[in-house]
């Protein structure tokens, strides 16, 4: 038995850093939005017990992959038997903010899941989720959503139809190097979600780490640059990747018609919810 699987990126449409735990973990408070670009994972059925990934995947050894982490994670909670052939079509960006690993392995969890008929719900997946990255939860979750914590504490937010020109640095950010960083803002004041839904801080919305990483990696801070003359232009996630928001496709488009010879990027719509989203029980 085969089947395939989308794993979308995800776009935070703000990133404010409002504390840090004594585990040294920090206290965040953003908002996640599914994106159309995505990778797509192949999952064939195996009898043996064995977790593999059969295809190569540039600067991803096999052992580090989030995939074959999750799969195993899942097989040692349950005691399944079952085993399974991975394949990983990486579109998604590797070390842009945009989440394609940790969606890579929330796809892994819902469709294995599936695959070997272990019928757990959504909940214990986005427990076993978080084990593997933080990022993880939200796409089991499965709604856009307000999300507080690490970015466990998630809520659903509604948001309206969209469309994003996503310009891809050539840097790979290390997120532990930005969170380490002696100049990283780390007390921006606490919002409310309906404080946010009534558009009272939308001018005030903004993510914290981009500053520190456009002092580390110029190329991030050019392309926001150029993409401001088109919008807001913000960074997502620990970066390098840079985004703004559009009403329409054909205003998005005509932005990436006018990109720079050397810069890349793409179009992408917003997503409602994730496409796997009615895979897995409540």
């Amino acid at each position: 038995m085969k089947i395939t699987c989308p794993a979308p990126a995800k776009l935070n449409i703000f990133l404010h850093v409002v504390g840090r735990r004594p585990d040294g973990y920090h206290l965040l408070q953003t908002l996640f939005r599914f994106i159309d670009l995505q990778d797509t994972l192949h999952f064939s059925l195996r009898e043996d017990g064995v977790v593999r990934r059969i295809n190569a995947v540039e600067g991803v050894p096999e052992e580090q992959d989030l995939c074959v982490r999750a799969a195993r994670l899942l097989q040692n909670e349950t005691g399944c038997a079952l085993g399974v052939d991975i394949v990983v079509e990486k579109r998604i960006p590797m070390g842009g903010g945009l989440g394609g690993g940790s969606s890579d392995a929330a796809t892994t969890l819902i469709a294995l899941n599936c695959l070997w008929s272990l019928g757990l719900l959504r909940p214990r997946l986005m427990q076993l989720g978080l084990r593997l990255g933080a990022d993880v939860p939200v796409f089991i979750f499965g709604e856009n959503a307000f999300a507080e914590g690490v970015g466990e504490e998630l809520q659903a937010y509604p948001l309206a139809d969209a469309w994003y020109v996503v310009l891809f640095p050539p840097v790979h950010v290390p997120t532990a190097e930005v969170f380490a960083h002696p100049e990283l803002t780390r007390d921006t004041v606490s919002i409310t979600m309906r404080a946010l839904a009534k558009g009272q801080f939308e001018q005030q919305l903004r993510n914290d780490l981009q500053s520190v990483v456009c002092g580390l990696y110029p190329e991030v801070g050019s392309h926001i640059t150029w993409l401001s003359n088109f919008g807001k232009a913000m960074m997502t996630g620990s970066g390098a990747c840079v985004f703004a928001e559009y009403a329409s496709r054909s205003q998005a488009e005509s932005v990436l018609q006018q990109l720079p010879h050397g810069m890349r990027g793409v179009v992408a719509q917003g997503l409602a919810r994730h496409p796997l989203h009615d895979w897995v029980h409540e």
